[in-house]
């Protein structure tokens, strides 16, 4: 009773709409209670200014120079682009909305917004994706110099949309029941739930970690190992 008390006087600091919905849909969630003061909202929305600012402005230029200056057009460099855009969807879609939540207090566009908002910035393993698959074609070329070819956009069209098929099918569970988007933090931001310990949500989580962050991540480190390697073996 005095758990659900003060669960309830946390949900007070959100929005109704938000506080229902995690109320009665996960009743396994953690906590919505605020836990930065005034000034700590205040320093994280000025974080989140920053980073949405340079993130917009370097990520734009990023993509305007690759459509001016068509010696850049090159296959790598869509693999660095699409990076570009993944980054760039989150400066548009995301970090706004945890900038204005900061700048208040309190989470400000509702349950689905919080749902929506957690999707949007799961879905950057996309530029985790794309780095494991850049790795990938930097060490295909080493160990097989004689295929490669600068003009050849298939290969590089082929792992981008990998990147992104793979990316939704690790963000798109929770939409469906498999985990779920929620507050998280003091309330100014959304993603998995990490807290609850429901089979549903821990299996998810452990999927999650294994498969979205040290899968490519070995990857990663194996592929620039190799190169690493011979590059040390030539010299």
């Amino acid at each position: 009773m005095l758990a659900s008390n003060a669960s309830l006087s946390g949900c007070a600091e959100l929005n109704s709409a938000l506080c229902a919905g995690a109320g009665e849909g996960h009743p396994g969630g953690g906590s919505l209670r605020t836990t930065l003061s005034p000034t700590g909202h205040l320093v994280v929305a000025v974080c989140l200014g920053f980073i949405g600012a340079f993130g917009l402005l370097n990520n734009l230029l990023v993509l305007v120079l690759f459509c001016r200056y068509k010696m850049l057009r090159s296959p790598i460099n869509l693999l660095l682009i699409n990076i570009s855009v993944s980054d760039l969807l989150v400066c548009v879609l995301g970090t706004p909305f945890s900038f204005a939540a900061s700048t208040q207090g309190r989470w400000l566009i509702g349950a689905e917004g919080c749902v929506w908002y957690g999707f949007a910035n799961s879905l950057c393993i996309v530029s985790l994706i794309s780095l494991a698959v850049l790795s990938y074609e930097r060490y295909s070329t080493m160990i097989t110099p004689t295929e490669a070819d600068s003009s050849n956009y298939r290969k590089t069209s082929l792992g981008i949309l990998l990147s992104w098929v793979y990316s939704l099918l690790w963000t798109l569970p929770p939409l469906f029941g498999w985990s779920h988007y929620g507050p998280e933090g003091p309330g100014t931001t959304c993603s998995v739930d990490w807290t609850a310990k429901t089979a549903n949500n821990m299996s998810y989580i452990i999927c999650l970690f294994v498969f979205c962050l040290i899968g490519p991540f070995l990857v990663i480190v194996y592929c620039y190992g190799k190169l690493l390697y011979a590059i040390k073996q030539v010299s």
